[in-house]
């Protein structure tokens, strides 16, 4: 059960370091044109749709990253609560 508890948190901690590689990446570029900024696009957007769908617009800052990054920490935390 361990194991299975820190895979999932590994697993966790990896996606928030490719939403981070994004976030970045709409900074320089806000269109995917390199192949690691078309896989970050790819991986994230699955889970940040929805979330932008919800909330509201905000001055044109998207903030779909920020509320994936706090609800993956908090995630993480609960995991690792149960080691």
């Amino acid at each position: 059960m361990r194991f299975l508890i820190q895979g999932i948190v590994l697993i966790v901690q990896v996606f928030l370091v490719i939403v981070l590689i994004r976030v970045v990446f709409s900074f320089v570029s806000p269109f995917p044109t390199n192949a690691v900024s078309r896989f970050a696009w790819r991986v994230t957007e699955p889970v940040l749709a929805p979330i932008r769908r919800i909330l509201p617009p905000m001055s044109g800052i998207d903030l779909s990253p920020l509320v994936v990054w706090v609800v993956a920490i908090l995630v993480i935390n609960a995991l690792s609560s149960f080691r």
